[in-house]
């Protein structure tokens, strides 16, 4: 599976920004991790592809929703009230387990992040 992700950009604090990414086929469960510099990829928010299960990096809860279209095998990351710690380089991942423990199996090419104080 191959993974496009898209929608990354320059935002002043307070604004909002949406990711998308696109996959190749059918996966289980969709998300996004980031990497800010010099620091460790961090898990930010997965989504089942029921729709179901969803969990999120407390650090965006209640700022940040994700979404799936099965339909078109492509996740959104709405992020709203964005922070300049939110400023990271963001990378789509998918596969079989939920994403939260850190585990993928596929990962795509990040997209940037610049949130502007």
């Amino acid at each position: 599976v191959q993974l496009q992700a898209s929608g990354g950009g320059l935002v002043q604090a307070g604004g909002s920004l949406r990711l998308s990414c696109a996959a190749s086929g059918r996966t289980f469960y969709m998300g996004w991790f980031r990497q800010a510099p010099g620091k460790e990829r961090e898990f930010v928010a997965a989504i089942h592809w029921s729709g179901t299960y969803t969990r999120y990096a407390d650090s965006v809860k209640g700022r940040f929703t994700i979404s799936r279209d099965n339909a078109k095998n492509t996740a959104y990351l709405q992020m709203n009230s964005l922070e300049p710690e939110d400023t990271a380089v963001y990378y789509c991942a998918a596969g079989t387990q939920p994403l939260v423990s850190g585990s993928y199996d596929y990962s795509g090419q990040g997209t940037l992040v610049t949130v502007s104080s």
